[in-house]
């Protein structure tokens, strides 16, 4: 009976811990995921959402100095370098499309791609407005150019800015929600965490009552030894 009994005991535990071992083994992959995924949020973050967020702020900058040089330009009623201005012009266009080609490699949800193409498109109009400002200044119809680049051209550079304001938009919201997922892993991480504290804290009273056990069916037959023993005497 007793060792029947032991036996009993001895597989309930085996079951008991193998079902523990097994939920400890699960909850290990689970917080591993999470923290690969905390992981992978704080990188989109960093190389998808902080870098082009820069690249916008370099854009503004380069479309902006594009506008102040030209303007510049026209005040002098022709009489500025033409050289030079087409220079100046012709660096920030370089910038503009290398900083577009590095916000391009960067990942773009739909909605964002949609937004970075209508601002392509604008900008390869703005530079076909400022060459027809060049043209006709060059050709000696410097108020036509003046009013192409207040009218047309105005637009055209609002449409630009406008376009630069939906993508910082863009990203902010992405941000949000790479932020909000995070925070959810973290929290899931914790309770895992608290979970295989407490499968610990299980396995730990289960050995102790396994120890209580075996001192409570060895006792027995330790005081029947003794009661054989003075009997014989």
């Amino acid at each position: 009976m007793k060792w029947s009994f032991v036996i009993q005991q001895k597989m309930k535990a085996a079951l008991l811990l193998g079902g523990i071992m097994a939920l400890i083994i699960l909850a290990t992959l689970l917080s591993r995921r999470n923290m690969e995924g905390i992981d992978k949020s704080f990188s989109s973050i960093y190389q998808d959402r902080l870098i082009p967020a820069t690249t916008i702020i370099y854009l503004t900058e380069n479309l902006y100095g594009k506008r102040l040089s030209l303007e510049e330009y026209l005040l002098t009623k022709g009489a500025g370098n033409k050289s030079e201005i087409k220079a100046q012009l012709s660096a920030h266009n370089q910038n503009i499309d290398s900083l577009i080609g590095a916000f391009e490699k960067t990942y773009l949800v739909d909605e964002e791609a949609k937004s970075l193409t209508a601002f392509k498109t604008e900008v390869l109009r703005y530079e076909a407005l400022e060459k027809s400002v060049l043209n006709l200044c060059s050709s000696g119809a410097q108020e036509e150019g003046r009013k192409l680049f207040a009218g047309a051209g105005s637009n055209t550079f609002k449409n630009t800015i406008t376009n630069l304001n939906e993508l910082t938009n863009i990203q902010s919201s992405i941000g949000k929600d790479l932020m909000k997922e995070s925070k959810s892993d973290i929290a899931s991480f914790g309770i895992i965490s608290f979970l295989q504290i407490g499968l610990a804290v299980v396995i730990g009273l289960m050995l102790l009552v396994l120890i209580q056990n075996s001192a409570i069916i060895n006792k027995p037959k330790i005081t029947g030894e003794k009661n054989q023993y003075f009997n014989l005497n």
